[in-house]
Protein backbone atom coordinates (compact mmCIF):
# COMPACT_ATOMS: atom_id res chain seq x y z
CA UNK A 1 0.00 0.00 0.00
CA UNK A 2 2.99 1.99 0.65
CA UNK A 3 4.47 1.56 -2.47
CA UNK A 4 1.13 2.11 -4.40
CA UNK A 5 0.94 5.67 -2.30
CA UNK A 6 4.58 6.50 -3.49
CA UNK A 7 4.12 5.55 -7.05
CA UNK A 8 1.03 7.58 -7.18
CA UNK A 9 3.40 10.80 -6.22
CA UNK A 10 6.16 9.80 -8.25
CA UNK A 11 5.31 12.14 -11.34
CA UNK A 12 3.49 15.46 -12.00
CA UNK A 13 -0.65 15.49 -11.80
CA UNK A 14 -0.73 16.46 -14.94
CA UNK A 15 -4.28 15.35 -15.35
CA UNK A 16 -5.51 17.56 -12.47
CA UNK A 17 -3.42 20.47 -13.47
CA UNK A 18 -4.78 20.23 -16.76
CA UNK A 19 -8.18 20.08 -15.18
CA UNK A 20 -7.70 22.78 -12.71
CA UNK A 21 -6.73 25.17 -15.98
CA UNK A 22 -10.03 24.14 -17.99
CA UNK A 23 -11.80 24.82 -14.94
CA UNK A 24 -10.42 27.87 -14.70
CA UNK A 25 -10.87 29.21 -18.27
CA UNK A 26 -14.34 28.02 -17.61
CA UNK A 27 -14.85 30.84 -14.86
CA UNK A 28 -13.16 33.29 -16.64
CA UNK A 29 -15.98 32.73 -19.48
CA UNK A 30 -18.20 32.73 -17.19
CA UNK A 31 -17.56 36.22 -16.01
CA UNK A 32 -15.68 35.47 -12.73
CA UNK A 33 -12.86 37.77 -12.66
CA UNK A 34 -15.34 40.09 -12.47
CA UNK A 35 -18.84 39.00 -10.43
CA UNK A 36 -16.63 35.97 -8.27
CA UNK A 37 -13.15 38.06 -8.39
CA UNK A 38 -12.02 36.48 -4.80
CA UNK A 39 -12.72 33.42 -5.20
CA UNK A 40 -11.44 33.24 -9.51
CA UNK A 41 -8.33 34.68 -7.73
CA UNK A 42 -8.08 32.21 -5.04
CA UNK A 43 -8.29 29.32 -8.31
CA UNK A 44 -5.81 31.19 -10.54
CA UNK A 45 -3.54 31.16 -7.00
CA UNK A 46 -3.95 27.70 -6.34
CA UNK A 47 -2.65 26.43 -10.13
CA UNK A 48 0.14 28.74 -9.52
CA UNK A 49 1.06 27.51 -6.14
CA UNK A 50 0.52 23.60 -8.15
CA UNK A 51 2.98 24.87 -10.89
CA UNK A 52 5.50 25.53 -7.99
CA UNK A 53 5.38 22.63 -6.44
CA UNK A 54 6.00 20.47 -9.31
CA UNK A 55 9.18 22.77 -9.91
CA UNK A 56 9.79 22.07 -6.71
CA UNK A 57 8.94 18.05 -7.05
CA UNK A 58 6.77 18.02 -4.59
CA UNK A 59 3.84 16.12 -6.62
CA UNK A 60 1.72 15.25 -3.52
CA UNK A 61 1.25 19.18 -2.80
CA UNK A 62 1.00 20.00 -6.71
CA UNK A 63 -2.18 17.64 -6.42
CA UNK A 64 -3.48 18.76 -3.66
CA UNK A 65 -3.15 22.54 -5.19
CA UNK A 66 -4.19 21.31 -8.56
CA UNK A 67 -7.90 19.76 -6.99
CA UNK A 68 -8.25 23.26 -4.94
CA UNK A 69 -7.56 25.19 -7.79
CA UNK A 70 -10.18 22.75 -9.81
CA UNK A 71 -12.71 23.46 -7.06
CA UNK A 72 -12.58 27.36 -6.33
CA UNK A 73 -12.22 27.50 -10.10
CA UNK A 74 -15.95 25.59 -10.09
CA UNK A 75 -17.22 27.92 -7.23
CA UNK A 76 -15.91 31.01 -9.38
CA UNK A 77 -18.19 29.86 -11.97
CA UNK A 78 -21.32 29.49 -9.98
CA UNK A 79 -21.11 32.48 -8.12
CA UNK A 80 -20.13 34.36 -11.57
CA UNK A 81 -23.22 33.20 -13.00
CA UNK A 82 -25.49 34.18 -9.98
CA UNK A 83 -23.79 37.57 -9.90
CA UNK A 84 -23.79 37.73 -13.65
CA UNK A 85 -27.85 37.28 -13.00
CA UNK A 86 -28.19 40.18 -10.06
CA UNK A 87 -26.01 42.58 -12.47
CA UNK A 88 -28.51 42.02 -15.39
CA UNK A 89 -31.67 42.59 -13.35
CA UNK A 90 -30.12 45.58 -11.19
CA UNK A 91 -28.79 46.78 -15.12
CA UNK A 92 -32.74 46.47 -16.41
CA UNK A 93 -34.52 47.57 -13.45
CA UNK A 94 -32.56 50.85 -13.33
CA UNK A 95 -32.94 51.43 -17.57
CA UNK A 96 -37.04 50.87 -16.67
CA UNK A 97 -36.55 53.57 -13.89
CA UNK A 98 -34.71 56.24 -15.56
CA UNK A 99 -37.01 55.61 -19.08
CA UNK A 100 -39.53 56.61 -16.51
CA UNK A 101 -38.15 59.28 -15.30
CA UNK A 102 -37.23 60.54 -18.85
CA UNK A 103 -41.23 60.54 -19.39
CA UNK A 104 -42.09 62.23 -16.70
CA UNK A 105 -39.38 64.78 -17.19
CA UNK A 106 -40.83 65.16 -20.82
CA UNK A 107 -44.72 65.96 -19.53
CA UNK A 108 -42.89 68.12 -17.18
CA UNK A 109 -41.95 70.23 -19.31
CA UNK A 110 -44.68 70.50 -21.30
CA UNK A 111 -46.81 70.94 -18.43
CA UNK A 112 -44.58 73.89 -17.56
CA UNK A 113 -44.69 75.43 -20.86
CA UNK A 114 -48.46 75.43 -20.84
CA UNK A 115 -48.46 77.25 -17.79
CA UNK A 116 -46.20 79.46 -19.58
CA UNK A 117 -42.95 78.84 -17.94
CA UNK A 118 -40.40 81.20 -19.82
CA UNK A 119 -38.49 78.69 -22.38
CA UNK A 120 -34.79 79.76 -21.12
CA UNK A 121 -36.04 78.43 -17.66
CA UNK A 122 -37.06 75.13 -19.15
CA UNK A 123 -33.24 74.96 -21.64
CA UNK A 124 -31.73 72.80 -18.62
CA UNK A 125 -34.30 70.41 -18.16
CA UNK A 126 -34.25 70.04 -21.90
CA UNK A 127 -30.97 69.71 -22.42
CA UNK A 128 -30.74 66.89 -19.37
CA UNK A 129 -33.66 65.30 -21.00
CA UNK A 130 -32.07 64.80 -24.45
CA UNK A 131 -28.71 64.10 -22.32
CA UNK A 132 -30.78 61.21 -20.32
CA UNK A 133 -32.41 59.91 -23.83
CA UNK A 134 -28.90 59.61 -25.69
CA UNK A 135 -27.43 57.71 -22.55
CA UNK A 136 -29.95 55.14 -22.42
CA UNK A 137 -29.82 54.25 -25.75
CA UNK A 138 -26.28 53.71 -25.16
CA UNK A 139 -26.82 51.66 -21.45
CA UNK A 140 -29.30 49.73 -23.79
CA UNK A 141 -26.50 48.86 -26.67
CA UNK A 142 -23.95 48.18 -23.57
CA UNK A 143 -26.50 45.63 -21.68
CA UNK A 144 -26.98 43.95 -25.43
CA UNK A 145 -22.98 43.39 -24.67
CA UNK A 146 -23.17 41.96 -21.59
CA UNK A 147 -21.76 44.99 -19.70
CA UNK A 148 -24.02 44.92 -17.06
CA UNK A 149 -21.76 46.88 -14.28
CA UNK A 150 -20.56 49.79 -16.93
CA UNK A 151 -24.79 50.16 -17.44
CA UNK A 152 -25.82 50.74 -13.71
CA UNK A 153 -22.64 53.06 -13.02
CA UNK A 154 -24.05 55.24 -15.57
CA UNK A 155 -27.40 55.55 -15.42
CA UNK A 156 -26.83 55.59 -11.71
CA UNK A 157 -25.78 58.93 -12.96
CA UNK A 158 -28.26 59.95 -15.40
CA UNK A 159 -30.92 59.00 -12.88
CA UNK A 160 -29.77 61.58 -10.33
CA UNK A 161 -29.92 64.47 -12.90
CA UNK A 162 -33.30 63.62 -14.25
CA UNK A 163 -34.62 63.79 -10.41
CA UNK A 164 -32.86 67.17 -10.24
CA UNK A 165 -34.60 68.44 -13.44
CA UNK A 166 -38.22 66.82 -12.25
CA UNK A 167 -37.53 68.82 -9.05
CA UNK A 168 -36.12 71.78 -11.16
CA UNK A 169 -39.17 72.17 -12.82
CA UNK A 170 -41.84 71.36 -10.55
CA UNK A 171 -40.35 74.42 -8.73
CA UNK A 172 -40.74 76.51 -11.79
CA UNK A 173 -44.44 75.61 -12.12
CA UNK A 174 -45.20 76.36 -8.33
CA UNK A 175 -43.22 80.07 -8.32
CA UNK A 176 -46.76 82.40 -8.95
CA UNK A 177 -46.62 83.90 -12.46
CA UNK A 178 -44.98 86.56 -13.17
CA UNK A 179 -47.19 90.33 -13.91
CA UNK A 180 -47.12 92.07 -17.46
CA UNK A 181 -46.08 95.59 -16.69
Amino acid sequence: MVALTLSGCSEPPQKEIDQAQAAIDGAKAAGAETYAADEYAAAVTALQKSHGSVDQRDYREALNYAIDARQRAADAAKQAIAGRTRAKASAEKLVTECSARASQLDTDIKVAEAAHVLPRDLRSARTTLADAETALQEARTSMEAGNYAETTTALTEVRRKLDGAIAAVDALRQRPPRRKR
